[in-house]
């Protein structure tokens, strides 16, 4: 019954947030906050993550694959397919619920413990419109930050097959360009809009309805981290089946 409970409430908050709409100069203000602390603040994981792990895609497909008979170009090949297909929009969206996720947890969970979201409440304003509505926005952009991890973790996996010595330049890019299907971009895209939006309102629906103080504030956290992960990785699931069987 509890999780029937917290599932309606789930979905009786998204119904909330596009409810009364906040004053448009004071939303604007909200948004570019949101894509500061949400998109901006978060370039520098992504762009650290991407490039080493993109590497190490590389590198352990040339370890593999360590027979005259294969050709050089399916380690550029193999690291195109895990970067777009799955590291990128997946596991880099699990590694966003726990940096982006917390921070939005954390934030609204401390105005419920300080009766901020009361007094917004007592104003006649609708909180959730307010705190909630601009890290949808913000994280409309997500898909901008996705796409700059695959950039990056192809990159890096061509600086860690070429100047490693497993493949040529020639032979890693002809494996990039080896059976592409423009299909496998719009596949990965469509699945991290459903996740931006997986990360905007799970954390904010935590940290909205928790109840307590500072240290239900960490709880509330940790519940947003695993929430988004595993919806994330059921969203994976059934988008895959969906576009791609």
């Amino acid at each position: 019954m509890r999780y029937i409970r917290d599932i309606g409430s789930y979905f009786l908050m998204i119904k909330r947030i596009f409810g009364s709409f906040t004053k448009g100069s004071v939303l604007k203000e909200l948004i570019f906050k949101e894509i500061e602390d949400l998109i901006i603040g978060s370039l520098g994981i992504v762009v650290f993550i991407s490039f080493f792990v993109g590497g190490v895609i590389a590198i352990q497909t040339a370890l593999n694959v360590n027979n005259p008979i294969i050709p050089k170009s399916l380690i550029g090949f193999a690291t195109r397919q895990s970067i777009v297909l799955e590291f990128a929009p997946t596991f880099m969206s699990i590694i966003m619920a726990g940096k982006v996720g917390s921070l939005i947890t954390s934030s609204i969970g401390s105005m419920r413990v300080t009766e901020q979201i009361d007094a917004l409440e007592v104003m006649g304003i609708n909180s959730l419109n307010y705190l909630v509505f601009p890290k949808i926005v913000a994280l409309s952009l997500y898909p901008l930050v996705i796409g700059i991890s695959m950039f990056l973790g192809i990159l890096g996996g061509w600086v860690a097959g070429v100047y490693g010595g497993f493949s040529s330049s020639t032979d890693f890019i002809a494996g990039l360009q080896d059976d592409f299907q423009v299909f496998h971009l719009v596949y990965a895209f469509i699945k991290t809009c459903v996740f931006a939006f997986i990360l905007a309102t799970v954390p904010s629906w935590q940290g909205y309805f928790m109840k307590g103080g500072a240290l239900e504030v960490g709880k509330a956290s940790t519940n947003s981290f695993v929430w988004t992960s595993v919806l994330i990785i059921l969203a994976n699931y059934i988008i895959t089946q969906l576009l791609l069987s």
